[in-house]
């Protein structure tokens, strides 16, 4: 097994201090990251995004059995199986302990690593491709690729700039645990295919991660679900209730204006964004929609206020209202559906 350069007898890494050399700290931050805790950057500095990754293995040494928060099956291993005693606090301190902890995992073939590209421009390249090629009869390929704009910048890898190493996947880690270390779930590539367990199987990295196709198709199912089963359903989490306070009574989801043979029928989005009216949302005066109690706010995810933004009960269709039930319900859905149609009017 190979030995880490951080691994050394008395050696502490930790924000602030300077007793690590930058080769150190950077081969923990790709360790941290092949092992899914760091966010990104591997640029030999530990700041406050390293010492939040440290303390999200540390939390995870001490308590996660490799159960899933949200019923997508379990982890293939347990990461508290890992500890074996050695780590006994959440401080984003590494010293020896977690150093080995972190040895085993990597050593073990049975916790999956995640994959980065030799190349990864061109496989970002490839993506860009992939996607213009795209036709599709029953999902808008147009809010699909706004969608993956917000998402991840239309990458599925990090590309290196400066001193940052970093060509792994693009990963989104949520932490709606109220605890700023406390990763709940995460979201890969493109499409921020997105995991309640950690880490992800084998077939996931193989399938969704190293095939971007897969994480592709899994994008398109998962708007077509939402189009389908999440806008005109009924009341109490399966309908788009913006859709029907804009005025909206037709019972069946309009998916364009355009006929089937028209070269136009879900292709022609873009137009339809620059075209419609425009309106400005800001945070804590402008409703969800008319009639709603609740009004747009700033999160930790959007800035709440929003300037020229598609009004969407214009466009001729509905899928403003399924794209916003890709991204969930609540507030930050409602930021989440305003800055997709600015990236639709903008592609």
């Amino acid at each position: 097994m190979p030995t880490r350069t951080y691994n050394k007898s008395g050696l502490i890494l930790k924000r602030g201090s300077s007793s690590a050399s930058k080769m150190q700290i950077k081969d923990l931050q790709r360790d941290l990251r092949q092992l899914g805790y760091l966010y990104r950057w591997i640029d030999s500095g530990f700041g406050l995004g390293t010492e939040r990754a440290v303390k999200a293995l540390q939390y995870d040494l001490l308590n996660y059995q490799g159960q899933s928060t949200r019923n997508d099956g379990e982890a293939p291993v347990a990461v508290a199986d890992y500890n074996q005693g050695r780590v006994t606090d959440v401080n984003g301190i590494v010293n020896q302990n977690l150093v080995q902890c972190i040895s085993d995992m990597l050593d073990d073939a049975k916790y999956p690593k995640l994959p980065f590209a030799e190349n990864p421009q061109e496989a970002n390249d490839e993506v860009i491709q992939q996607l213009d090629a795209l036709r599709s009869s029953q999902v808008s390929i147009p809010f699909l690729k706004a969608i993956f704009k917000q998402e991840s910048n239309l990458k599925h890898f990090y590309v290196p700039r400066g001193r940052d190493d970093d060509s792994y996947i693009v990963v989104g880690m949520d932490i709606n645990a109220g605890e700023k270390h406390v990763i709940t779930s995460r979201g890969y590539g493109l499409g921020q295919f997105t995991l309640f367990h950690h880490p992800p199987t084998k077939s996931e990295i193989k399938n969704f991660m190293v095939a971007i196709e897969g994480n592709i198709s899994k994008a398109i199912a998962e708007l077509k679900d939402k189009f389908e089963n999440f806008v005109t359903g009924p009341p109490g989490g399966r309908r788009a209730d913006d859709r029907f306070a804009d005025g909206r009574t037709r019972k069946e989801p309009i998916i364009c204006q355009y006929d089937e043979n028209d070269s136009r029928h879900l292709t022609d989005c873009k137009n339809c964004a620059q075209n419609v009216n425009k309106q400005n949302i800001v945070a804590d005066k402008t409703p969800y929609y008319k009639g709603s109690k609740n009004k747009f706010q700033k999160t930790k995810y959007h800035e709440g206020s929003f300037e020229d933004v598609p009004a969407r009960k214009d466009f001729p269709c509905d899928w403003p209202y399924a794209m916003r039930r890709y991204n969930g319900s609540g507030v930050n859905s409602y930021n989440y559906q305003a800055r997709v149609l600015k990236r639709l009017a903008n592609l």
